[in-house]
């Protein structure tokens, strides 16, 4: 059987966050391993002023590996897009509920009663909305709490430039007393509103209420392309897979690629990143981290974020990482001479 053709570029996308890809484009790795093949690899989120950037969210791109939030991959499959799981990180990206400068709220106990800040974006698949809700469930759950014990308001985003800006906006104004908020630029945000911690999700010991859109997050192919040329799906996942090992070596480096891919300074990363990030940047697709994954799937569609129901585990696919393992394994490894 002869092999498809070689289609003339890959495309990938990350969330601004700690990714395996962000490292690995970082280094130039993935567009090393092609270049011989003629096929060019290039970024969505660099791509012309014409580029469907909301392939991001839509995974419309049959050619597009995404490593990104949970709740578009989940809604894109839910929709019908034929997308395969290939693979999934958990990395803690400091998830916080804050309260106003002075308020005496400093445990999930204590948001019974509360108005808790809920956005609302004009977007195809509100995923602010959605990690807002996530968030506020699993502290609540860590107190043997539910949704219905505490109010949720609604924020409109409208008019309103920045993450979580509409919601700190709302809660220096009295209208709600706590705000959901995640990763680098939430840190640097809460700074500059003041805002205090009253409950740190990251600190919660049972990871289930810590799952919200980055955790666990996926890592998704088109099937398309998994059908047509699964080898090079292998190899885009074998060069990840050497990524996330040179970064578990390479702390002061990761930081400064979290900070490129952010937008956050110093403080913000060192805020939302526990020390050992770096060596967490390995994709699975482990019975623990699926069952995580279900967990939200589950949420999700419980509040009508997802149009379908999206059977977590015949969405994934091993095989594909297992043949990218097999690649490392099998290829000495070229990391003493990175590309410029």
């Amino acid at each position: 059987m002869t092999a498809a053709r070689l289609p003339e570029t890959l495309w990938f996308t990350r969330c601004p966050v700690p990714t395996a890809t962000g490292v690995a484009a970082d280094r130039g790795w993935l567009a090393a391993e092609f270049a011989p093949d003629g096929i060019a690899v290039r970024s969505l989120q660099d791509a012309d002023p014409g580029a469907d950037r909301a392939a991001h969210y839509t995974h419309d791109l049959p050619g597009l590996f995404r490593e990104g939030g949970n709740v578009p991959a989940l809604w894109a499959r839910s929709r019908g897009q034929d997308t395969r799981l290939v693979g999934l990180t958990w990395i803690e990206e400091r998830q916080a509920v804050l309260v106003a400068p002075g308020s005496p709220v400093r445990d999930a106990g204590a948001l019974r009663g509360l108005r808790l800040a809920v956005p609302r974006h004009d977007v195809p698949i509100d995923f602010w909305r959605a990690m807002a809700l996530r968030g506020f469930e699993g502290a609540l759950a860590s107190a043997g709490l539910g949704p219905d014990d505490a109010r949720l308001v609604d924020v409109p985003a409208a008019g309103h430039t920045g993450q979580w800006a509409a919601e700190l906006d709302a809660l220096r104004r009295g209208e709600v007393d706590a705000v959901y908020v995640k990763g680098a630029l939430a840190v640097e945000s809460a700074r500059r509103a003041g805002a205090e911690v009253a409950v740190e999700l990251d600190a919660l010991p049972d990871p289930a209420h810590r799952v919200n859109n980055g955790t666990p997050r996926p890592l998704t192919v088109h099937q398309d392309l998994l059908d047509r040329r699964p080898d090079l799906v292998a190899r885009f996942l074998a060069v990840l897979l050497r990524a996330a090992d040179w970064a578990a070596g390479e702390p002061a480096e990761v930081a400064r690629i979290l900070g490129a891919e952010t937008g956050a300074g110093a403080e913000g990363v060192a805020g939302a990143y526990r020390d050992g990030t770096h060596r967490t940047l390995h994709p699975d697709l482990s019975d623990t981290r699926l069952d995580l994954l279900a967990r939200q799937e589950a949420a999700l569609r419980a509040h009508g974020f997802l149009p379908e129901a999206v059977d977590v585990r015949a969405w994934a696919d091993p095989e594909p990482l297992r043949r990218a393992h097999r690649i490392l394994a099998d290829t000495p490894s070229p990391s003493h001479a990175p590309v410029a």
